[in-house]
């Protein structure tokens, strides 16, 4: 009995080793694709992350557009910029002076078109002048060679030699000319431009009566103190 035991045992271990063989080898398990794909889109950009906002704030606390500057001035003289650049400076607000060709008006030229050749304006300019009119030469630009018979900054001045020179028998023309002065602005850092509040400006303009507060594109600082 014990030996039938024992050949029953032998016989399931031989058919216990025989099964697994005969087993196919189970496949590797791979995550689905569309796991991959979902963990793909869990990756997002840095603005997209939930600081970027805390940033924007931070960037406009200042109530300025990201591209755009607090300026104060603008000054005919640079001193009177220097003067409050330093004021700020002293304030812990970082400034700089800055340059700008402001539009000051229109200037009016009055002047005779060249003519077929130097030798013939040169005649011209002789005749101008034994009458006693005030003219010169034009050595450069689209009128080189042509007369120039003065620049007026109000237009009925100018009108009033056309008329004379049109009576004494020559056809004058009228160019307008912008006429251009510099102005001197104090640009506020971005960082110090929450700062610069209404009460400091009040504050300011104590001392600078011609102060003026206004927003425009910034600049390069090319210095902590000036900008060209």
């Amino acid at each position: 009995m014990r030996w039938f035991f024992l050949f029953l045992l032998a016989l399931n271990v031989f058919y216990y080793v025989w099964h697994q063989q005969q087993v196919p080898l189970r496949p590797k398990e791979v995550a689905p694709l569309s796991l991959f794909h979902s963990e793909q889109k869990n990756i997002r950009l840095l603005s997209e992350s939930t600081d970027a906002p805390q940033r924007r704030q931070a960037d406009e606390r200042s109530g300025l557009p990201s591209s755009s500057c607090l300026f104060l001035g603008g000054f005919p003289e640079e001193e009177r910029a220097r003067l409050l650049t330093q004021r700020l400076l002293s304030l812990d607000v970082q400034a700089a002076v800055l340059t700008v060709d402001a539009a000051a008006g229109v200037d009016y030229w009055v002047y005779l078109p060249p003519l077929a050749s130097r030798q013939a304006s040169l005649w011209q300019l002789r005749e101008l002048q034994a009458r006693k009119i005030d003219s010169y030469i034009i050595t450069e630009g689209d009128l080189s060679d042509g007369i120039s018979l003065g620049i007026f900054q109000r237009k009925d001045s100018a009108d009033s030699v056309v008329d004379r020179l049109k009576a004494a028998g020559y056809d004058a023309l009228i160019r307008e000319l912008a006429r251009s002065q510099h102005d001197y602005w104090v640009q506020i850092a971005p960082d110090s431009s929450r700062l610069v509040d209404d009460s400091l400006v009040r504050q300011l303009a104590s001392d600078f009566p011609e102060l003026q507060k206004q927003t425009m594109p910034c600049k390069s600082v090319a210095s902590p103190q000036r900008i060209e």
